[in-house]
């Protein structure tokens, strides 16, 4: 028996194995239409259209290595449009892919099996399999349980791969491995995994790219590099965080040197950030610099200019400069002849504003001069933040005029940064003057002026000014619990607690405004200064359900009043799930939230992640945060009760969410309960909505979820028994249920009580549409449902 070894090359179509930048090659349509059936080129072009915002490049990167999908503020960008010239590196590290050694599938050819009838059963399943989805597809395999082995399924899966189903060819590897014949095969693995990460499904190569790992192998160097580039084309978030493990992984268990435009890409996907988010990644971009100069890779003038750039930039935005590093990195560019940029020169006067440093700011703006054209606006707003650290405020009120005439035009962070240092420096003329000018000039957002201007009043004690900018602000912004908190603790200061306590129902009614362990604390202590003990009580009482902090000093006050109508101070009432916590956290949990138990699935913890990027979740995430507080870990809950809640938080482990996760993570794998159809109230699909779903700009609403097929079709019965025709297509493992035309009017009407409102202005409505569209262009329910 003759065994035929067959390679890369062997199994794909007269197409040359695609390298990294094969997408971006202006020939590759032409070519494979000229070698693929019809049907194949569809699916090709399909697959290429949907890598488009990856190839989103300036002309003369068209060829280069493309990477991170990353939308970014001009205002955020470390590098300028000449930015990471890698085209001949990125090049060259896509032709060294190419030629690593690549692992044999051995693989008898279809024509020396003896059987008859097994030659023909193969040759059926390699026709019939790629026309069918998935659960018919393990059904015809499992139809063949009888006779199939390993050698057999491998030939299957072989030629789907041949036939570019890469698809099937994954389906089929997963049957295999339930099977009890079943062999781990690695060159299998291995190619399956290559494959699935050039078509850019990052979750199916991960599977198998783990599988490896767990049968004790180490992946080949092209699943590192193809996987690291799989996880930087998908604008997902949390891609980047797992690109950079594998980078790691790739260099610390492979013991492989990443080539050259991995090294690129990976930097490039970590500046294209915005700052305050990339700021974490300081020690990955260092490593990789690291990296770089030990290896001894040949990078390049222009390539170590916009390295250098981006650490800087990177420094730039930390909470603590480290002066020292900045400096090395200055003198290193200044060794190796390279002269330090705009961009370069905005980042050193950004870390100076944050450290106050008046001198090398001047000395950085005078560069900054030399250039052609007036410095952009960023660069007056950081000189603004330098004077005001060092006690000019005036100064800096210079400034900001002074790019008022050179600009003719003022930016919003410049607005609010002005009117920041004016209210702390209590210039109210100044303020009130500027102020007017920024409501008048139509530029949002207002809200974080307002903040300082009502601050200021309030230490002032301007409680009249104060009041009337607390209702200004209320016609021009979307209020929030800050806003409010200040006016409420004016309304105490004035001795005002009836109006106070209308205020505070009407904070505690509004799901976006919310209370909080400062708004309770004020009305507490109004109660307690008006003589109002039973109101004080119920506060108090509410305080303990929440675990709120009860400031020292009503505590005091509050143990003389507990002891007179209490013979034992009442305790902490003990953690229960109210009714909404609970429906809130179905409609979570079909959305997508995660739940962790421990081993002997005694006690669980609920994990909140929300996407940094999406307005919604920005407005729900501040909401939940005040739902479960009483539920949360401690380390989640910030010491100054701030408004900035973490994008990522957890409860603490309780076996009060036990039913939660028997239900919807029964085995480590989120799953919809088969009573699901019963739990699906108006409150439920709302928070399902707002934290899984999407809404288009022509109204249809889009549900995400994750489970079985069955689990799906019981919840489409449940909305066409609540008059809703829906349609369902299937990405993955992720199902997408489309509410449809007038359904989603109907859809609307049941959750528009409990959907939060996220609207600051019509403008932050239509990104917040155009983000929605963009995360499900893909998504098309025009065909029949699947």
């Amino acid at each position: 028996m003759e065994v035929v070894r067959v390679k890369t090359q062997d199994l794909l179509l007269p197409l040359s194995p695609l390298s990294i930048n094969s997408f971006s090659n202006p020939n590759f349509h032409s070519f494979f239409s000229i070698r693929t059936s019809s049907r194949f080129l569809t699916l090709s072009l399909n697959r290429h259209h949907n890598l488009t915002p990856f190839l989103h490049l300036p002309p003369h990167l068209s060829s280069s290595f493309a990477s991170a999908s990353v939308t970014v503020d001009q205002e955020h960008l470390p590098l300028d449009n000449e930015v990471f010239h890698f085209d001949r590196a990125v090049a060259a590290g896509a032709a060294e892919l190419r030629q690593l050694p690549s692992p044999e599938i051995e693989v008898k050819e279809l024509s020396e099996l003896p059987e008859q009838w097994r030659r023909s059963r193969l040759a059926w399943l390699c026709k019939e399999l790629p026309a069918h989805k998935a659960g018919t597809l393990v059904r015809i395999l499992n139809a063949q349980k009888k006779w199939m082995r390993q050698e057999d399924a491998t030939y299957v899966a072989v030629h789907c791969l041949r036939i570019r189903e890469n698809e099937t060819a994954f389906r089929v590897y997963k049957w295999m491995m339930q099977q009890s014949w079943y062999r781990f095969d690695f060159a299998l693995a291995t190619k399956l995994a290559d494959y699935m990460g050039k078509e850019r499904k990052f979750s199916k190569c991960r599977e198998v790219f783990d599988d490896i790992i767990n049968q004790g192998r180490v992946p080949s160097e092209s699943t590192f590099h193809i996987l690291i580039v799989a996880y930087l084309s998908a604008p997902v978030e949390g891609c980047l965080d797992e690109a950079c493990s594998i980078y790691n992984r790739m260099i610390q268990l492979g013991g492989y040197q990443p080539r050259l435009s991995l090294h690129n890409s990976l930097f490039k996907a970590i500046v294209s950030k915005p700052g305050n988010s990339s700021k974490h990644y300081l020690r990955q971009a260092e490593f990789i610099y690291h990296h770089l100069v030990t290896t001894g890779l040949d990078v390049g003038l222009d390539i170590h200019k916009d390295i250098y750039g981006g650490l800087i930039w990177l420094h730039s935005y930390q909470d603590s400069i480290d002066k020292e590093r900045i400096a090395e990195l200055r003198e290193e560019m200044q060794h190796a002849g390279i002269q330090e940029g705009r961009e370069v020169l905005i980042s050193i006067l950004r870390a100076c504003a944050r450290e106050g440093d008046m001198e090398e700011a001047e000395k950085t703006w005078f560069k900054l001069l030399r250039f052609e054209g007036n410095p952009p606006s960023q660069a007056f707003v950081y000189k603004m933040e330098v004077y005001s650290k060092v006690g000019l405020p005036m100064k800096s009120l210079e400034i900001f005029r002074e790019m008022q005439v050179k600009l003719g035009e003022t930016s919003v962070a410049a607005y609010n940064k002005i009117i920041e240092i004016l209210c702390k420096a209590r210039e109210l003329d100044s303020v009130e003057s500027i102020m007017t000018d920024f409501v008048n000039s139509g530029l949002k957002p207002l809200t974080p002026s307002y903040v300082d201007l009502l601050i200021m009043y309030f230490n002032l004690e301007l409680h009249d000014k104060l009041e009337e900018a607390f209702s200004q602000c209320l016609e021009k912004c979307r209020p929030n619990s800050t806003i409010f908190s200040i006016y409420l603790d004016s309304l105490v200061k004035v001795g005002n607690v009836d109006k106070a306590e209308v205020i505070f129902n009407q904070m505690s009614r509004d799901g976006t405004i919310g209370v909080n362990a400062r708004s309770c604390n004020i009305i507490l202590s109004g109660y307690l200064s008006s003589g109002n003990r039973l109101k004080a009580e119920k506060i108090y009482d509410f305080m303990c359900q929440k675990r709120y902090e009860i400031e020292t000093t009503l505590m005091e006050q509050l143990d003389y009043i507990l002891s007179l109508s209490r013979k034992i101070v009442k305790k902490p009432i003990s953690l229960k799930l109210s009714k909404e916590q609970r429906e809130i956290l179905i409609g979570l949990l079909l959305g997508g939230l995660k739940i962790d138990s421990d081993e002997r699935r005694r006690n669980h913890i609920v994990r909140f992640d929300f996407d940094c990027n999406s307005k919604g979740h920005y407005v729900l995430k501040s909401h939940l945060h005040r739902q479960f507080y009483e539920w949360l870990h401690p380390t989640c809950k910030p010491s100054n009760d701030s408004e900035n809640v973490p994008d990522k938080f957890c409860t603490i482990a309780s076996s009060s969410f036990g039913f939660y996760a028997d239900q919807f993570w029964p085995n480590g794998q989120p799953t919809i309960p088969k009573l699901v159809h019963r739990w699906l109230s108006p409150c439920v699909l709302a928070y399902w909505y707002m934290y899984g779903g999407h809404r288009s700009s022509s109204g249809d609403i889009l549900l995400k979820i994750k489970g079985s097929h069955e689990g799906v079709e019981n919840i489409v019965k449940k909305f066409k028994a609540m008059s809703m025709d829906c349609k369902v297509k299937r990405k993955g493992r992720v199902f997408w249920i489309g509410i449809l035309g007038s359904n989603s009017t109907w859809f609307w009407k049941l959750v528009e009580p409990y959907v939060l409102d996220v609207k600051d202005s019509p403008e932050a409505a239509d990104q917040t549409l155009e983000q929605d569209s963009m995360g499900t262009q893909n998504i098309n329910f025009n065909s029949d449902s699947d």
